[in-house]
């Protein structure tokens, strides 16, 4: 895709021209996102916040789907017609969350407001479940995976992790190296630190590149190739092993998924976890740890 064409690069150019004062505003990020056919969606409050019901069909299976934004934006509404993509590509409905913004709260409450919403899910006895994340809801994912475990919970089927920043202390090289025109070391560096508070990005339970992923779901990990946290999928997909698959698509921004319906790389990655999860929704309900 010629990058004057990639609606993703162009939105975080302008997000980076925003930051430096060079632009009063830039488009929504839900903007990016065309409108899935046939999918309906209604508010809801789950453990005390704010969630919404994205269906595209009736279905048991439902993806528990936390969105990104550095842990400091980002809403079930931004993430609204992404997670309808997803739902109908796979057959089934989601679920996004809300947790409170830092650096207002401070870990652990995010992850402790997700995980009241998957108890919340679990007790309604539904079907099969997929556990996604982007960004920063994909740190929120894997650690509510790893938590479920640790406590006995029931663990979903299958996660999907876009663009997931795993690695809260920024180590790998693709931060300093890569074509990425917004998410630079230094501003990474501060949603972290606006997130951890009094924590350290290494303590155990937070650096989730030394957690122990024994037993957990598969997991399929997408990563744009030019997005400078690229190296924490590659990370993590080399700390999961054959428990993992990892898609880094060439040229691709972070999240670049969120254009779905509107470029065909979007698309292709949408059709991609549909046709990868599919089977580990038909072979398995509800697992134990």
């Amino acid at each position: 895709m010629n990058v004057d064409d990639d609606p993703v690069r162009r939105y975080w150019t302008r997000m980076d021209e925003r930051f430096r004062g060079l632009r009063e505003e830039t488009e929504p990020w839900e903007a990016l996102t065309a409108e899935p056919a046939g999918v309906t969606h209604r508010e809801v409050s789950v453990a005390g916040a704010a969630a919404l019901w994205v269906e595209p069909a009736t279905s048991d299976a439902v993806m528990l789907y936390i969105h990104g934004g550095g842990f400091i934006s980002g809403s079930v509404w931004t993430h609204r017609k992404l997670a309808g993509h997803l739902a109908a590509a796979s057959g089934t409905k989601a679920l996004l969350v809300s947790y409170p913004y830092a650096p207002g709260q401070v870990h652990p409450a995010q992850l402790d407001q997700v995980t009241g919403a998957y108890t919340w899910l679990l007790d309604q006895g539904s079907g099969p479940l997929v556990l996604a994340g982007d960004s920063c809801g994909g740190w929120l994912a894997l650690s509510l995976a790893v938590r479920a475990r640790d406590r006995g919970l029931p663990l979903p089927a299958a996660m999907l992790l876009i663009s997931p920043w795993v690695d809260l202390a920024q180590r790998g090289a693709s931060y300093r190296s890569n074509a990425d025109p917004f998410f630079h070391k230094d501003l990474v560096d501060g949603l972290a630190a606006g997130f951890l508070g009094p924590a350290s990005a290494t303590d155990p339970g937070i650096d989730l590149l030394q957690a122990d992923l024994t037993g957990l779901p598969p997991m399929l990990i997408q990563a744009g190739g030019d997005e400078a946290l690229v190296d924490d999928s590659r990370a993590l997909h080399a700390r999961a092993g054959a428990a993992s698959d990892l898609e880094v698509f060439p040229g691709q921004q972070h999240t670049f998924q969120m254009a779905a319906g509107t470029t065909g790389v979007a698309d292709q990655a949408v059709q991609n976890f549909a046709g990868w999860v599919r089977p580990h929704l038909a072979s398995r309900s509800f697992s134990s740890a």
